[in-house]
Parts: structure tokens; sequence; C-alpha cells
């Protein structure tokens, strides 16, 4: 069985590290191989908007903007509430490409099937 991660990320654009830190793990993840599956609740589903990171920077921490980049590009995918986007009251084309809009049985399946878990 391959290794799996699963981050779920609760808070906003608005605390710094608690937003950086699980994307500096999951790239160093990627890049060693490990599947990651971040999950973004409450807060935290404001990451995951178009430009609502370019201004986030956690001091000794790259840019927000990079770490999510950088997460792309290593073919990470952004799992989204769909009730905490709807309460926010934002749009489908607002949000990053690698974005997905999920139920909470979704993200009850990656949980279960994964090898380690994180809670931001």
């Amino acid at each position: 069985m391959a290794e799996k991660l699963v981050i779920m990320v609760t808070h906003g654009t608005g605390h710094p590290e608690h937003v950086s830190i699980p994307f500096v793990m999951a790239v160093a993840a990627l890049a060693s191989d490990v599947e990651v599956v971040i999950g973004l609740q409450a807060d935290g589903v404001e990451v995951a908007v178009k430009g609502r990171s370019d201004s986030v920077a956690a001091e000794g921490f790259p840019p927000l903007t990079k770490l999510l980049a950088d997460y792309a590009e290593l073919g990470g995918k952004l799992l989204l509430c769909g009730p905490c986007v709807k309460a926010r009251h934002i749009e489908a084309t607002d949000l990053a490409e690698n974005s997905e809009v999920v139920a909470a049985a979704r993200f009850v399946a990656e949980i279960t099937s994964a090898t380690n878990a994180l809670v931001y």
C-alpha cells in the first residue's frame, strides 16, 4: 500500500502560519512520493479563492502563493467543503483550478483510506 497523507485545513488567510505549514508539509510529502490530499473546511476554503492568498506570508516560510503553486505543480488537489463554500458565497469560477467542492462523505473516504492525517 502506498503512503497517503490527508491534511485538513480549517484556518483562513488571516492565520498565515496555520495556512502555510500545511502546504509546506504537503509539498515535502509530494516530493517524497507520498500521495497528498488537502481538505479545506470552515475558513480554510478561503485559501482556494484566486488572489486571496497573494499577500499571505508567514515569517520564515515561503509566501503562500508560492506554496500553492508548488503544490499544484506537483499534482496536489484541493478538496473544499461544499457547505463552507456556499456559506461564504464563493463561486466555482473564483476557485483555483486544482479545486474540487465535495461533501462530507468524500472527506470521510479520503481520511479512512489514508495512512496518516494532519489537522491545522
